[in-house]
């Protein structure tokens, strides 16, 4: 290699710490490039979370005809398994395998569920749609090999994801953790943002054939990055199998007693289920909105998808220094829900002006607005987990958040289509008929949701300065 390419890698390094959030979680044992590669297990959690929430909401109610509300139900039956994220963080702590592994049986296991219901959607939504059905077949095949596709892909990136934090963890001192969950964190929406710009790329051209080839090749891909992700990661213990050696496990139950008797962890898991589901109901609805008040085309929403990732990959990079200075995370968390109500009112306003910058203004500032509240409440949990717990911790902040993005996605899209079915019959109105109406009911339930976060989170406020880290 020329000096001049070792002067260009020197200074690439140089640049990476100051401008990747949470690169300073790197150590002279567990160097950034190491952690990078850990992190492509969130780039297949982000890249699933695109195609369920972002690209096959809009194909599935636009270009296959399925009713929104079929939609919304089928996009959020992944949080059945979200409460489950608690117990798998549990065991992932207290795993004892033959290999010596606690967390890559997991993440495997996770990964296997995921190409799984990956690899049989595309032809579950043909069928549910009604592309390809044969009149052999009863009417409840479409609905139920859907239904199923979409729990397998929710039960394992749920897995994936929360074993892998917590592997994550595992690879760094304890003082470095909320950093380095900050940067597997980033490294997610950073997945979601390259994956929505390749499926929006793929798809401006839409056709069935394409849309399961999109499909079956991020199967492929989930395989691909999580065994490149997991190589060499966690180191084997087999002793951990020494059964009759070891004092038994503290049974869940009682580790879950400590863990939600700690310093406010009911209000706290409130506060996080109430942000989160303000700023996740329209996520079922911002592509359907897109293409039909603004006429935008399958290439052009899917980008949204991307516009609302990147804002909230800045949103966790203006948190992390905020936060490294030593803000208050509840106090940074309901800054990040007051901010999400004008990017609501801006979201709605883009409607009846037809103004697609607006909207895509408005998405973008929601994008940012939900990074800092991830963000916020991400470092407050990590701040007060017990040391032992980082697991369940992790396992039930993300719980919260992924119940109550489910139940949001799935009340968007009932109170869409209650509200324009009633606006189709003049209810409200010759001015509010149009397609516009049922959208914007669900923005402003969205509006009083974070009034009721902040005044849910105000009592913690304030209350500590500075978060103290487990075992800091």
């Amino acid at each position: 290699m020329s000096p001049i390419s070792h002067k260009v890698l020197r200074a690439w390094a140089g640049l990476g710490p100051g401008f990747l959030p949470f690169a300073d979680a790197a150590t002279p044992d567990v160097p950034l490039r190491r952690l990078l590669r850990l992190s492509l297990f969130q780039v297949s959690v982000g890249m699933a979370l695109v195609l369920i929430v972002g690209t096959l909401n809009r194909v599935m109610i636009v270009e296959l005809g399925v009713p929104a509300f079929v939609v919304a139900v089928m996009i959020s039956l992944p949080v059945f398994y979200a409460p489950f994220r608690t117990l798998i963080g549990f065991r992932s702590d207290t795993h004892r395998s033959a290999l010596g592994w606690k967390r890559v049986p997991f993440i495997w296991r996770g990964t296997m569920l995921q190409f799984g219901g990956l690899a049989i959607m595309p032809f579950a939504l043909l069928v549910l749609s009604g592309g390809g059905h044969s009149a052999e077949w009863p009417s409840w095949i479409g609905p139920l090999s859907a239904g199923l596709a979409f729990l397998l892909v929710g039960a394992g990136l749920h897995t994936i994801q929360t074993a892998g934090l917590a592997l994550a963890t595992d690879l760094v001192p304890a003082e470095s953790q909320p950093k380095v969950v900050g940067l597997m964190y980033v490294m997610l929406l950073f997945g979601t943002v390259v994956s929505a710009v390749i499926f929006g790329w793929f798809l401006s051209d839409y056709s069935p054939g394409r849309l399961v080839q999109a499909i079956q090749g991020s199967a492929v891909a989930t395989i691909v990055l999580n065994v490149v992700a997991l190589w060499k990661q966690e180191t084997r213990r087999p002793a951990r199998n020494a059964g009759a050696t070891q004092a038994p496990a503290p049974s869940f139950g009682a580790a879950w007693s400590q863990f939600i008797s700690g310093d406010h962890a009911v209000r706290r898991l409130a506060a996080i289920a109430l942000g989160t589901m303000a700023f996740t109901m329209q996520d079922v609805l911002l592509e359907p909105y897109g293409g039909q008040v603004l006429g935008m085309t399958v290439g052009q929403t899917t980008l949204l998808t991307a516009t609302l990732a990147a804002g909230g990959l800045i949103g966790f990079g203006f948190a992390s220094r905020v936060l490294g200075s030593g803000a208050d995370p509840f106090r940074l968390s309901a800054v990040a829900a007051f901010l999400g109500m004008p990017a609501f009112l801006i979201v709605i306003a883009a409607g009846p002006l037809h103004s697609l910058p607006l909207f895509v203004a408005g998405v973008f500032i929601l994008g940012f607005a939900s990074g800092v509240f991830s963000h916020g409440t991400l470092t407050a949990s990590m701040g007060l987990a017990p040391r032992d717990q980082v697991g369940l911790a992790l396992g039930a902040w993300g719980a919260a958040q992924a119940t109550a993005a489910g139940v949001g996605v799935a009340l968007g899209g009932i109170i869409r289509d209650i509200i324009a079915g009633l606006a189709s019959r003049d209810v409200f109105g010759p001015s509010l008929s149009g397609p516009a109406t049922g959208y914007m009911a669900v923005y402003c339930v969205e509006i009083a949701l974070l009034v009721a976060t902040v005044f849910v989170m105000a009592p913690l406020a304030g209350g500590r300065r500075n978060v103290s880290f487990a075992g800091s």
